[in-house]
């Protein structure tokens, strides 16, 4: 088996942080000095809001989805190595 642990480092974290950060305050100065109406400057605000908060959920999802297909296919291995070790025998 397969037994490695993949973690980030200290420095990507902080560079994922920040982009984010930098990203997200560039949407919001950009809709906050745009030279449009309020209405529509809330409009887009609450757009950007909503998209980033699907983004987050989205990742999320899709990170649960890949651990529990990472867990089932541990189980799967595991049971194979048992069945081989049984028949070896």
């Amino acid at each position: 088996m397969n037994d490695q642990i993949s973690s980030n480092s200290a420095g990507w974290l902080f560079f994922v942080k920040a982009s984010f950060a930098i990203a997200l305050c560039a949407m919001l100065g950009g809709i906050l000095f745009s030279p449009i109406e309020f209405i529509v400057k809330a409009y887009f605000g609450l757009c950007s809001l909503f998209l980033v908060s699907s983004t987050i959920t989205l990742s999320k999802s899709m990170r649960d989805q890949h651990e529990s297909q990472r867990i089932m296919n541990k189980i799967a291995e595991a049971k194979t190595q048992q069945l081989i070790k049984e028949y070896a025998e």
